[in-house]
């Protein structure tokens, strides 16, 4: 179980245009706008799942 004081850093390295819809929503859900673009997140099944489904457009790193 993850603890809810851990944090990802999560990076987009693939552009969005032409993915899944579901797909660049769950990007967008992490508020990745552009390519390059880092946010910090929480480590919650909620934003692990929506990094799960986009993973090959993302990098993530434990914080």
């Amino acid at each position: 179980m993850t603890g809810s004081n851990k944090q990802l850093k999560v990076t987009l390295i693939k552009s969005l245009i032409g993915r899944l819809k579901n797909h660049q929503a769950s990007v967008r859900g992490l508020g990745l706008r552009k390519i390059r673009q880092n946010v910090v997140v929480a480590d919650t099944p909620e934003n692990r799942g929506m990094i799960n489904k986009a993973s090959y457009m993302l990098k993530v790193e434990e914080i």
